[in-house]
C-alpha cells in the first residue's frame, strides 16, 4: 500500500473536502484494513456536514456504507483474511458488552462502539479505511453477488431488515411506508419478505413513488395529505394500517405515522430528523399504540447477503450516479440539490 490516500474529511459545518490523507494502519489486534471497492453517499452525512449530528467529529473521514477487499487483517482477526471481498458494517461493535450479547449493537459500550465509522472515527469515503473489531464489523461477500448489489448491505438495507423486524409485521397484514427514499425503498423490499396483504407508500416525489410501484416493493403509493390518511382508513375498514414505518424523517410525517396506524397498531420510527418531535399524549390516548425507535442494530448482514444471493432482495436499482472518488464533490451537490432524479450516489476510489 502507498502512504497517502484521497479522502473525503469533515472540516466544519457546512464544509466538506477532498484531502491526502495518510493510509490507515492496524492500532488494535482486532482491526482490519481494507481497500475500498465502492463507497457511497448517504442522507446521514448531509446531517453531518449540517451540523445536526453532534457527535460528529471534524476533522473525520466521513462515510459509512461500503464494500472492498480486505488488506490486512490484526492477529486477533479469525473470520476474515487478506483478499477476501467484504461488506462494511454500518455499526462497530464488541459483540461481549450487556447491548451486544443482546442484538442492540448501536448501543455498544465500547468506545469505537455504535455509529463510529464515518462520525466518530475515520470512515470509507476514501481509498482505506480502518475497521475496529472486523470479526463482526465486516462480512464475507458470496461469489455471484457483485459490489454493486453487495454495497448498502451494511447501512440503508440493514436499517430497512431491522425496520421491518421491529414491525413485526404479520402475514396478510397491511403495512405504510411513510417516504419512498433508499431507505424507504429497502424498508418496502424487506417488508415484503414477511408476506403482508398490502404495502402502501407514502411519497411526495412521484418518480419515487412510480419506481415503488414498478419494482413491486408497493402495492399503492400515495401523495402525502389527509386524503392519503383516508385512503389507508378506507383500504382497512376504517381501522388504519397495523404496522406504520416511518422512514422519511419529514416535518409532518411522525404525526402522519401515527395517524396512520390502526389502534393497537405498531408505529416504528425509522427515520432521522434534525428538529424534535412532540408525541400528543392526548389526541393518540385510547390507540395503544407500540411505539419503537432508535438507530438501526446492523447484525444480520449474513442474512441480508445470503437474500441478496438468493435474489430475495435487489437493491442494485437504486444507483442512479457513478463517480470516481476525485469527482466526489460534484457528486455531493448533485445528491444535496436532489437533481436528475438522483437515489442513491456510488462512489468509485
Amino acid at each position: 500500500m502507498e502512504n497517502m490516500m484521497r479522502a473525503v474529511v469533515y472540516r466544519e459545518k457546512g464544509c466538506f473536502a477532498l484531502e491526502e490523507r495518510p493510509v490507515p494502519e492496524i492500532l488494535d489486534p482486532r482491526d482490519a484494513v481494507v481497500r475500498v471497492t465502492l463507497t457511497s453517499i448517504c442522507s446521514s452525512d448531509l446531517h453531518i456536514k449540517g451540523g445536526f449530528v453532534p457527535r460528529a467529529k471534524p476533522g473525520i473521514i466521513v462515510g459509512h456504507e461500503m464494500v472492498g477487499v480486505v488488506e490486512q487483517v490484526g492477529p486477533q482477526v479469525t473470520r476474515v483474511a487478506p483478499g477476501d471481498r467484504v461488506a462494511v458494517n454500518v455499526e462497530t461493535f464488541c459483540g461481549t458488552c450487556f447491548f451486544c450479547q443482546r442484538g442492540a449493537v448501536n448501543n455498544c459500550t465500547d468506545p469505537a462502539g455504535g455509529w463510529a465509522l464515518g462520525c466518530r472515527i475515520d470512515g470509507g469515503q476514501a481509498e482505506y479505511v480502518r475497521v475496529p473489531y472486523a470479526d463482526n464489523g465486516l462480512t464475507r461477500i458470496p461469489d455471484g453477488v457483485t459490489d454493486r448489489q453487495a454495497l448498502f448491505t451494511g447501512d440503508i438495507l440493514s436499517t430497512g431488515f431491522w425496520a421491518a423486524q421491529l414491525g413485526e409485521i404479520r402475514e396478510g397484514d397491511t403495512v405504510a411506508v411513510l417516504g419512498a427514499a433508499p431507505p424507504g425503498l429497502c424498508t418496502m423490499m424487506c417488508a415484503r419478505l414477511y408476506r403482508p396483504a398490502c404495502i402502501i407508500t407514502v411519497e411526495p416525489n412521484p418518480a419515487r413513488r412510480a419506481l415503488a410501484l414498478s419494482r413491486g416493493w408497493a402495492d399503492l403509493a400515495l401523495e402525502p395529505g389527509e386524503e392519503a390518511l383516508e385512503r389507508v382508513r378506507a383500504l382497512t375498514g376504517g381501522r388504519g394500517a397495523d404496522v406504520v414505518i416511518e422512514a422519511a424523517g419529514g416535518p409532518d410525517t411522525f404525526q402522519t405515522a401515527w395517524q396512520a396506524a390502526r389502534p393497537s397498531g405498531i408505529v416504528v420510527v425509522a427515520a432521522m430528523y434534525e428538529e424534535s418531535q412532540s408525541l400528543p399524549l392526548p389526541e393518540m390516548y385510547g390507540k395503544n399504540l407500540t411505539f419503537k425507535t432508535g438507530g438501526v442494530d446492523a447484525c444480520r448482514c449474513g442474512e441480508i447477503l445470503g437474500l441478496i444471493a438468493a435474489g430475495q432482495l435487489d437493491t442494485e436499482p437504486l444507483i442512479t450516479h457513478t463517480y470516481p472518488l476525485a469527482d466526489v464533490m460534484e457528486a455531493y451537490r448533485l445528491f444535496e440539490a436532489k437533481e436528475d432524479g438522483v437515489l442513491k450516489v456510488v462512489v468509485r476510489p
